[in-house]
């Protein structure tokens, strides 16, 4: 009896035991890698049927993972978009652009790279950060943050930086800086690399503008790129005046204005997306020299979208599809089964999805959600009807617009002039050529995603935001009262309108004092600004705070002049 009682032990510890070592193999954490290139829209990619693309290693990640079909950046800029990939908020919270100062620390507490670190990842970023923060250390184990030099006005733009004794261009430099990471990387830990590309990104301040590797010369090279979609003058002119005089117009004559332009700018383009792809294919040599492939998650998306040339402009920024639609693929070895997806992904789904590969709880603060049950499951819902788009930047070149899109619709409109407006159905007008904002048949349609639009801007505004709790006007002075005295007002705009409607579409058709640096909360009336006896005007006015962060216009008052 004691023999049995033995070996029962004995048996059920070998059990239990080996029940501890299936879990551990289950919990073992994966590597990841996530892959950010610049530029790169949606369609620039073999995978997408793009035949100018040369991507073979970026399309058999596609085709062995899981291809996003739809993914959009919320906000179609560099810095904005990164800045809601590392914090998994909208740029309607996080407010950071180019001319604002750094992220704001509230936000990068639980930036996605901090909180694999707190969970044991050895972190890693080579190339473009891209957000003005000063405390990397805490993000990452190992970094290097650089960009292409936009000071210089020739290849060195892009040929700067040495491996040995050798000036190389940015991308080779990058993929180099990732296998030194594979080679030095702990073994007894996961890790997370982040590779930001500079390329496809034009050396804006160059004649060139598209500097490419020697050995990707054989790209295109037999070939003449075809006319850019829907660039007719007629699809020009359909352009809202404030964007013809805008850096759209203006980086098209730098790229697209001649035949002789439009081919070498495209074919740079395509040229550089080809060295990034040299460079995963090292990569993934490493990772199986290295016996961890099988372990490496992939994730490869752009930051924004990119015109070549569509509508005769150029750039991004805008909330035209060319502009907001970003490729995605998401690779996992340990599951094969692909998958072309058509729900809309986004940006700030990004950090949620890389935690949840990782196992760590994402914040509930993000505004993003994990793209893993992709991957993991075969019906996936992601409840998602309806996504805020918006360029805020407030800068004189770029027109700042905001909007919706869903599935089929997509409604936006422009910041400093909320009159001019736009509505496509998407579904039967995938090219966005025909504006339905005035047809009759789709009032009903656009005033519910007008109002989806207002409920956003709502749900999304900054619970940090420096606010202005009350505002006067005692017909010599406007003035006005903060919501705090620890963050401190850099400048002021005030708008003084003619009509309900006009301020209450951000024209300011009496006065725009546009952006005036004071400290101050008191604003003489200026002596050109009259206003007739009998007459009744509207007012707002917003405020920026000491990051340079724009603020919302506070609701519209009267001036009656008796």
């Amino acid at each position: 009896m004691n023999k049995l009682l033995t070996l029962s032990i004995i048996g059920l510890s070998f059990l239990a035991c080996n029940n501890n070592k299936s879990s551990e193999i289950k919990e073992e954490k994966p590597n990841i890698i996530f892959i950010l290139t610049d530029d790169q829209r949606w369609d620039a990619l073999g995978y997408a049927g793009n035949d100018l693309a040369h991507t073979p290693e970026m399309d058999k990640l596609a085709k062995n993972g899981v291809f996003f079909e739809n993914t959009i950046a919320t906000t179609p800029i560099c810095a904005a978009s990164r800045a809601s990939i590392f914090s998994g908020l909208q740029e309607r919270t996080h407010n950071y652009s180019f001319t604002t100062g750094v992220m704001k620390d509230e936000y990068m507490e639980n930036a996605y790279p901090r909180l694999l670190k707190k969970a044991g990842y050895y972190t890693g970023l080579y190339g473009k950060f891209g957000v003005k923060y000063k405390k990397l250390d805490s993000l990452y184990d190992v970094h290097e943050n650089y960009d292409l030099r936009y000071d210089r006005k020739d290849i060195t733009s892009y040929y700067y930086k040495t491996l040995g004794k050798d000036t190389v261009h940015l991308t080779r430099y990058t993929g180099e800086k990732a296998l030194q990471f594979l080679d030095k990387a702990p073994t007894d830990k996961p890790f997370c690399l982040q590779l930001s590309f500079s390329a496809p990104h034009a050396s804006d301040n160059t004649v060139e503008q598209y500097f490419w590797q020697e050995e990707n010369n054989h790209v295109l090279e037999n070939v003449t790129v075809p006319d850019a979609n829907i660039s007719s003058d007629e699809d020009y002119n359909k352009l809202p005046q404030l964007v013809k005089d805008g850096f759209n117009r203006l980086r098209w004559y730098w790229r697209y204005d001649t035949p002789e332009k439009y081919q070498h700018s495209v074919k740079g383009y395509f040229r550089m997306l080809a060295g990034i792809d040299n460079e995963i294919a090292k990569i993934r040599t490493k990772l199986e020299a290295k016996g961890i492939a099988d372990n490496t998650v992939i994730v490869l998306m752009g930051d924004n979208g990119f015109f070549l040339g569509e509508r005769q402009i150029s750039g991004k920024w805008l909330m035209y599809d060319n502009s907001l639609k970003v490729p995605l693929i998401i690779y996992d070895p340990r599951n094969k089964q692909h998958k072309d997806v058509d729900a809309m992904a986004l940006n700030i789904d990004i950090p949620s999805t890389i935690l949840d590969f990782a196992n760590v709880e994402a914040p509930a603060s993000w505004h993003g959600k994990s793209l893993k049950p992709f991957i993991d499951e075969k019906q996936v819902n992601l409840e998602r009807d309806t996504v805020l788009i918006e360029h805020l930047w407030d800068f004189k070149n770029i027109a700042p617009s905001e909007g919706v899109r869903t599935k089929d619709w997509k409604y936006f409109r422009y910041v400093d002039n909320k009159s001019i407006e736009e509505l496509y159905n998407l579904k039967d007008d995938p090219r966005e050529t025909n504006n339905l904002v005035n047809d009759k048949q789709y009032k009903d349609v656009l005033n519910n995603l007008r109002a989806k639009c207002e409920n956003l801007i709502e749900k999304y505004k900054d619970p940090y935001a420096l606010t202005i709790v009350e505002n006067r006007f005692d017909g010599k002075a406007f003035s006005w009262d903060l919501s705090n005295t620890i963050q401190k007002q850099t400048a002021y705009q005030i708008l003084v309108a003619s009509s309900q409607e006009n301020i209450n579409n951000n024209i300011g058709d009496v006065w725009n004092s546009a952006n005036i640096q004071s400290t101050s909360n008191e604003a003489e009336k200026p002596s050109n600004l009259k206003l007739e006896q009998g007459k009744t005007y509207y007012w707002k006015m917003r405020i920026y705070d000491e990051l340079n962060r724009t603020g919302s216009y506070t609701k519209a008052k009267q001036i009656a002049k008796k």
